[in-house]
Parts: structure tokens; C-alpha cells; sequence
């Protein structure tokens, strides 16, 4: 599982393809992805904000950026955890997904934390 530790901010990252949600043949594909986002500090954090750089296998790039994720801004104490499930389309079989949290202390001081590039992939597609 890819992870990244930013200023005692733990994110790791787990994705699937969802078949359900996907339509090959018009050329849709759909990933869900499991974050969870851990607080190791002696600080409390907020996420604020996420911005996304979603690569497909044509080597396309797409930006998301947004306020928090799952439409919350969760506050995170010392010790305690985030975790959510959301999902991206690729017009293609594969591709990539990274990108940084913008997080605020209590000390109203901005900083931003990196989402660890990850994979998104269909299972049975073979890479030539």
C-alpha cells in the first residue's frame, strides 16, 4: 500500500476497479480508492482542502481541486485517524492518481501534505 508521511501526517492509500461502475466498451473505467489519513504529531489538524493530478495511460493529465474530501473537513487530534472511500473514471484501463492535502493547525498555520502516487488498474488488462 503506498504511504506518505508529511510533518507526522500518515496517508495511505489503497485502490480497486470497480467492474460495476465501468463500461470498457465505451471506453470507461472506475476506480475506488480507500484513504486513510493518520495524525502522529502533538498537534491538532484540519484538512481543508485536496488537489488531485489523475495521469491515464495516454499519459493525460487531469487536476481536482477542491474544499476537504467526501464533503468533509475533518479535524484530526494526536493519534487519531480519517478514513474515506471515493472513486475516479480513466478513459483508459490504467493510470495514476497523486496529489497533496492542504491541512491548518490549531495555530491557524497552512501546510500541505503529499498523497502518495498510487496505481489505478484493470485487472485483467495486460500492458504491451
Amino acid at each position: 500500500m503506498p504511504e506518505a508521511v508529511t510533518r507526522n501526517i500518515r496517508v495511505r492509500v489503497e485502490s480497486e476497479f470497480a467492474p460495476g461502475r465501468s463500461n470498457p466498451a465505451q471506453n470507461q473505467w472506475f476506480f475506488l480508492y480507500t484513504i486513510r489519513i493518520t495524525n502522529e504529531g502533538r498537534e491538532t489538524v484540519q484538512l481543508i482542502s485536496r488537489h488531485w493530478i489523475i495521469t491515464d495511460a495516454m499519459g493525460d493529465v487531469r487536476e481536482v481541486r477542491g474544499p476537504g474530501v467526501v464533503g468533509k473537513q475533518p479535524v484530526l487530534e494526536p493519534g487519531e485517524s480519517f478514513e474515506y472511500t471515493s472513486g475516479c473514471d480513466l478513459t483508459t484501463p490504467f493510470g495514476s492518481m497523486r496529489g497533496t492535502y492542504k491541512m491548518l493547525t490549531g495555530e491557524r498555520e497552512n501546510f500541505e501534505i503529499e498523497i502518495p502516487m498510487f496505481t489505478l488498474t484493470e485487472p485483467y488488462t495486460t500492458v504491451h
